[in-house]
């Protein structure tokens, strides 16, 4: 039996597993749920900007890479 993993990877390099798939350009929160609509710059968010596979005997590991957004970033994407 094979488990599939799915993670993701903080700019810092520490690592969450979670339980659902994500996308690349795909902004989430610090925990890697997606943000439906962003209304604050005063928030931490996160871009998905590289993914990547491993498969060992066991396991099928899907790491999903952040980068964290800034301030200006972030007051661009909010909708009046």
């Amino acid at each position: 039996m094979k488990y599939d993993i799915k993670e993701i990877v903080y700019p810092e390099g520490d690592r969450q597993e979670i339980s659902h798939n994500l996308y690349l350009n795909q902004i989430v929160d610090i925990n890697g749920y997606p943000i439906g609509s962003i209304n604050t710059s005063k928030m931490i968010a996160y871009k998905v900007f590289r993914k990547s596979t491993q498969e060992t005997r066991n396991e099928n590991i899907t790491s999903f890479y952040l980068e964290q957004l800034t301030v200006m970033e972030l007051e661009e994407m909010i909708r009046p």
